[in-house]
């Protein structure tokens, strides 16, 4: 008999079977402090403990993103594990990027743009996991491997479903929409004719398949209304409060294609097993110091 049995209830949560004191272990395993926690007013009126548990040993529910940490966890202690399948893709760097360059003919300021290699790579990865969350610091290129996975995306999800583009201020949903105009700038892509910006006083609902949208302007939203979306991006996911990006991606329970992205994740509002839970597991397309190096030898 195994000792854990994950399967899949949907695309928010995995089912992790087993006996009574290996969810007792498996519960510890996923429960941690929330960092700043002393100075929330929740554990000052001591109505919370100041942790958060993400595994539930009643619903032996749990994020789907943890999936690796759950392999972790049964290989550190010896427990036999069952996982469910996975439909991964397999594609490679040249395909990737004959995409984006031939097949979008991408633009950046009217001219065609090379994508750099780890852009190429970012872009790669969340195709063939699915779901993942994207260490893109400051000045990447972050929105230009977004633009790529949404034209993927939405010729891969069914024809009556949307892409859901979550930022964390207005300034941000505009700068989006306006990126995504300048790389499409050569192609037949209309960005006006697919894309809808949720702002202040403008409507939640739309026949665009491609929505931007502040996480404070739709959190409070129906399961019913996250229904129409089968891919979320979530950028600069680490400044969205927890009980909102919690309360957004929960709902949404049929969209297989997930990707977050953020620049940090040390010291922010939420925390990295909720964001990988949520989204997928970290990958780190570049850091700091190699496009620093990058910009220099450009220079040189």
């Amino acid at each position: 008999m195994v000792d854990l049995d994950v399967s899949t209830v949907d695309s928010v949560w995995l089912r992790v079977q087993c006996e009574r004191g290996v969810a007792k272990e498996l519960a510890d395993y996923f429960t941690f402090k929330v960092p700043g926690y002393k100075f929330m007013p929740a554990y000052r009126s001591k109505m919370w403990n100041g942790e958060i548990r993400l595994y539930n040993i009643h619903t032996q529910q749990i994020y789907g993103g943890l999936a690796a940490y759950i392999e972790k966890f049964a290989a550190e202690r010896g427990y036999s594990v069952t996982m469910p399948m996975t439909n991964q893709v397999k594609t490679t760097p040249d395909a990737v990027r004959k995409f984006v360059e031939d097949f979008l003919q991408v633009c950046v300021n009217g001219k065609k743009a090379a994508a750099h290699e780890h852009q190429i790579n970012a872009i790669r990865h969340a195709i063939e996991h699915e779901r993942c969350l994207l260490l893109s610091p400051t000045g990447s290129g972050k929105s230009l491997i977004i633009y790529s996975l949404i034209r993927y995306y939405l010729d891969k999800i069914p024809k009556d479903k949307k892409v859901l583009i979550l930022v964390p201020t207005v300034s941000l949903v505009e700068q989006m929409y306006s990126d995504f105009v300048d790389y499409s700038y050569d192609n037949n892509w209309r960005v006006n004719q697919n894309c809808h910006k949720i702002l202040a006083g403008q409507s939640k609902t739309t026949d665009k398949r491609v929505v931007i949208s502040t996480w404070q302007s739709v959190f409070k939203q129906t399961e019913k209304y996250f229904s129409q979306f089968g891919a979320v991006i979530g950028d600069e996911a680490h400044l969205f409060k927890a009980k909102s990006l919690t309360s957004i991606m929960t709902k949404l329970k049929v969209c297989p294609f997930r990707v977050g992205t953020t620049g940090t994740l040390d010291g922010t509002q939420t925390h990295r097993l909720v964001l990988e839970g949520l989204f997928g597991r970290a990958y780190e397309v570049t850091k700091t110091k190699d496009l620093m190096d990058k910009i220099g030898r450009a220079h040189v």
